[in-house]
């Protein structure tokens, strides 16, 4: 008679035991701060290909600029996917590895706007984004992290706010207008809320052995903060 053995699933970080909670939450934090790290060794090295440095400088206006956010949106929505929907380790580290090579490729301009046109060399003002970046994000955590409320409530608000974003960014390289510090004020204001969302998403919607995965849903929404702390430090 063949046995058959029932495959045990793994269980809703917010119904394991404190312990196993711990763990999750310290290896989801120990891969974004690699994800973070892997980020900066990636785009030290786009900085020293010039043809590299100069393909992604020459994607930065009109129609390319949109070409060049279509191709980001379509690797990371993949990268995302992949993740979240696979409890295979193997495919959920590639996902991250996509997407952040995405990131360090589409931070290019940005990046080079602050190192090689600002007055100090740029470098100060890439710390100072940084910092403010790390703080706001940290701060957000603790808030979900203390309280243990769930932010489900911001997804479609988010949904909302991306698409109206988009829109705005596809409108002003089409017609070639600045959409302003207000604009980037208001994705600061989106990021911080994705970053709510995401994490809330950690405590009660991944399943334990989806470390890898929860990392990269808050490494998506800081980067997004970082990338609009960074436009308006630029614009000063």
């Amino acid at each position: 008679m063949e046995e058959f053995r029932q495959i045990e699933q793994p269980l809703i970080v917010s119904n394991t035991t404190t312990e196993a909670q711990a763990t999750f939450y310290r290896k989801t934090y120990s891969h974004l701060a690699l994800a973070v790290l892997l980020f900066i060794i990636v785009e030290t090295i786009f900085f020293q290909i010039p043809p590299l440095l100069e393909f992604a400088l020459s994607l930065t206006q009109g129609w390319t600029w949109l070409l060049m956010l279509g191709g980001f949106m379509l690797v990371t929505n993949y990268a995302e996917k992949m993740a979240i929907t696979s409890h295979d380790r193997n495919k959920q580290y590639l996902a991250l590895l996509l997407y952040v090579i995405a990131e360090a490729f589409i931070f290019i301009p940005l990046i080079f706007m602050a190192m090689y046109m600002a007055e100090d060399g740029g470098m100060e003002i890439l710390n100072q984004a940084a910092i403010l970046t790390l703080s706001l994000f940290s701060g957000l955590s603790a808030v979900v992290l203390l309280t243990k409320k769930d932010f489900n409530f911001l997804r479609s608000a988010l949904t909302i706010g991306g698409f109206v974003a988009m829109g705005l960014i596809v409108a002003g390289a089409l017609f070639g207008f600045n959409l302003g510090l207000w604009f980037s004020v208001g994705m600061i204001v989106l990021a911080s809320g994705s970053i709510l969302y995401q994490t809330s998403n950690m405590v009660h919607r991944y399943s334990e052995d989806q470390y890898v995965a929860a990392s990269l849903g808050l490494f998506a929404s800081l980067m997004l903060l970082f990338w609009y702390i960074l436009s308006i430090l630029n614009r000063s």
